[in-house]
């Protein structure tokens, strides 16, 4: 597929995704949500990516939100029909076994917010601005803010951004949990690299059963939760590179792993 508003590059099992409309502030349209789900399809079948990084393109915008130029004149249905592709396409970086890195530069707001809280691990510049200003348009987040941000931040905490629409800098962003780092802008992708390259030193099919095991807790009770780690944990053991890891480690070597 070719990409009009998106940019990828793969290197060494890191496929950066990198959203670029300059002009809008790397704005969400329903063209850029397209190819930003056919992009996560491409690399998720793609055995050559490890890990993705999500980005966006220049120093201002990590994503500034959805395209209002395009959603102003929406009618309900259609209003529906823009949340819910949202919603799918951001939903896939959660299920795709693979680790996704955000590294967000400047604003992350509204579905750039979102964008971001579907991925595993966010990363921050010191420039970045994180928000769901969405009630200030009269409307509410409607590609998972109402949902991920409390699971994230805290119940009252995630009412109080969603309902007054501030924005917060990257260093609240790191106090309250909804970044684990905070980089100098030109350090930003070196560090996601950097974090790519150590989860790659591990067992690619332990971190993906990993992901799902946290995935799935969050969702469902302890017990239920247990019992699904249970069971991932007894499939690694179906793995060669469960017996490599260990054989390394009882002969204090790094460990070669290779399965898939």
């Amino acid at each position: 597929m070719e990409f009009r508003n998106i940019k990828l590059e793969l290197k060494e099992g890191v496929c950066l995704i990198a959203i670029d409309r300059p002009k809008s502030l790397n704005a969400l349209n329903l063209e850029t949500l397209k190819e930003i789900d056919q992009a996560l399809e491409e690399v998720k079948e793609n055995v050559e990516v490890k890990v993705v990084i999500i980005t966006g393109a220049g120093e201002k915008a990590f994503v500034a939100g959805a395209d209002i130029s395009e959603m102003k004149d929406m009618n309900p249905l259609k209003a529906k029909e823009f949340a819910e592709f949202g919603q799918k396409a951001f939903r896939k970086i959660e299920l795709m076994k693979k680790p996704v890195i955000a590294a967000v530069n400047g604003y992350a707001l509204g579905g750039g917010c979102e964008l971001a809280m579907a991925c595993d691990i966010r990363i921050a510049s010191h420039n970045a601005k994180f928000g769901q200003p969405e009630v200030g348009l009269g409307i509410i987040p409607g590609f998972g803010g109402t949902q991920r941000l409390p699971r994230i931040v805290g119940m009252s905490k995630a009412k109080e951004l969603i309902y007054t629409g501030d924005m917060i800098d990257a260093e609240e962003a790191l106090r309250m949990g909804l970044v684990s780092k905070v980089v100098d802008q030109e350090k930003l992708l070196e560090e996601a690299h950097n974090i790519a390259k150590k989860i790659m030193s591990k067992g690619t099919i332990a971190v993906g059963l990993a992901k799902e095991a946290i995935n799935m807790g969050m969702n469902v009770d302890i017990e239920t939760g247990m019992s699904y780690e249970s069971k991932a944990f007894a499939l690694c053991f179906a793995t060669e590179d469960q017996k490599e890891g260990m054989a390394a480690f009882l002969e204090k070597r790094a460990p070669k792993f290779v399965d898939k």
